[in-house]
């Protein structure tokens, strides 16, 4: 590795030198740049390879660490050959390793062999969501009694500012539940859930926290998250669910710490 390291450094000022250097790091196709020689000018692709090789598991290992839950369900032979995929059609654009794989569970879901599994990109969204809500800055949960001074007649009016770890993730399948028994180490029975869920994902103190969100508090949690005033958020509610129910609503959002602040709408 050393010796591959010397010779991009030797040409890092050829401007043409890193597009095919990066390039051939991801796609073993691509052969070994003609400027990059091992000792005394001999070629250097088996050196490349194994450097390659090391990158591309690197790689992997990160979309591991990020989608646990996913790479448990598909078995670890299935993710791996996944991932390498995805690795050579997606590559990093940000040299913080947590950040790769916001478009993983895209390519997922365009995946020919993952097909079976129609709700595994959602488990992974609810991954990623998870991740970035972990990183999210810091910032404390809107309390109960900030919102009990709020005046029954500028109630309607209320805009609510989304905490800066809040995340809701849309699935036609039973993703929440199916995240949750795949999160852990534990062993996982039989799943019985088949209707659609939401999930919230917060972190109002230290851990995140994924909750899959009834029918209605799902419309009226989301529609407060993009920026639509309370009134109209328990209209949607209503709308959608006969029975929605606001004060339950208000209590699962307050307790998931789903937002930081609330402020007259105009």
């Amino acid at each position: 590795m050393c010796e591959v390291r010397d010779c991009f450094l030797e040409a890092a000022d050829d401007l043409d030198y890193p597009a095919p250097f990066v390039a051939g790091l991801l796609d073993p196709a691509c052969p070994t740049p003609t400027l990059l020689t091992g000792p005394h000018s001999k070629a250097a692709d088996r050196r490349f390879a194994v450097y390659r090789n090391n990158v591309t598991v690197s790689l992997i290992e990160a979309l591991a660490a990020t989608f646990p839950a996913t790479r448990r369900i598909t078995g670890d032979a299935f993710f791996r050959a996944m991932a390498r995929f995805h690795i050579r059609e997606v590559p990093p654009k940000s040299p913080l390793l947590f950040e790769y794989g916001r478009d993983f569970p895209d390519f997922i879901e365009r995946y020919a062999y993952a097909r079976p599994m129609p709700w595994l990109a959602d488990i992974a969204r609810i991954e990623r969501a998870w991740l970035d809500a972990y990183h999210a800055a810091d910032a404390a949960a809107l309390l109960p009694h900030v919102l009990a001074t709020a005046k029954p007649t500028e109630l309607a009016n209320l805009v609510f500012e989304p905490h800066p770890a809040t995340g809701v993730v849309r699935s036609a399948y039973p993703a929440v539940t199916v995240f949750l028994a795949n999160r852990g180490d534990g062993p996982v029975g039989r799943i019985e859930a088949s209707v659609p869920e939401t999930a919230l994902i917060t972190r109002p103190s230290l851990e995140v926290e994924v909750r899959a969100l009834s029918r209605g508090i799902d419309i009226f949690v989301g529609s407060l998250l993009e920026g639509e005033p309370f009134g109209r958020a328990a209209v949607a509610g209503h709308a959608c669910c006969p029975n929605f129910d606001l004060a339950t609503a208000i209590r699962v959002m307050l307790e998931a710490g789903a937002f930081a602040a609330i402020r007259h709408g105009g």
